[in-house]
């Protein structure tokens, strides 16, 4: 479902769309570039089109998994900071990381899937915030993550 189809849907329905439109763009950005491409940085901090697709993959999680579904990030296997999820690893590679960003996000889908946007939840480290602010913050996150990949990809490819 696209999110230009659905101004008059409930909220829920919005804010789904919304992220899922985000969401595809954001895997969209490794389309058609090499893994050299992938891994170049263009800016002084570790910032690359790889690296932001590895990030948002542990954002994803760290809201998700984290915040909504409870689970510690130690037990999760995951960076404890936004900074550290940004680095590649010689493992990384476009398949790799686009697998488990996928993975990610249908994790996510899964664990919200049955709660309400008033649901308070309270597995994140700052405290207790309903799904709706999570949902919010998601958004906010892929948005500003696609405008870095934008510019990044526009580089790579001019």
């Amino acid at each position: 479902m696209d999110w230009f189809d659905v101004p008059l849907a409930d909220e829920r329905t919005q804010l789904r769309a919304l992220v899922e439109d985000y969401r595809d763009a954001m895997a969209a950005t490794l389309h058609g570039v090499t893994e050299e491409q992938a891994r170049r940085r263009l800016v002084p901090s570790a910032t690359t089109l790889l690296g932001l697709l590895k990030h948002v993959t542990w954002m994803q999680r760290v809201w998700f998994e984290e915040c909504v579904g409870g689970t510690p990030r130690g037990e999760l296997d995951l960076v404890m900071t936004p900074d550290d999820s940004f680095r590649l690893t010689d493992d990384d590679t476009i398949a790799s990381i686009t697998a488990a960003y996928h993975q990610a996000c249908a994790t996510a889908r899964n664990t919200v899937a049955n709660l309400p946007l008033d649901t308070v939840v309270t597995g994140h480290r700052s405290g207790p915030r309903t799904l709706r602010w999570v949902y919010l913050q998601v958004l906010r996150e892929l948005a500003h993550h696609n405008g870095h990949a934008d510019i990044l990809r526009e580089q790579l490819l001019a």
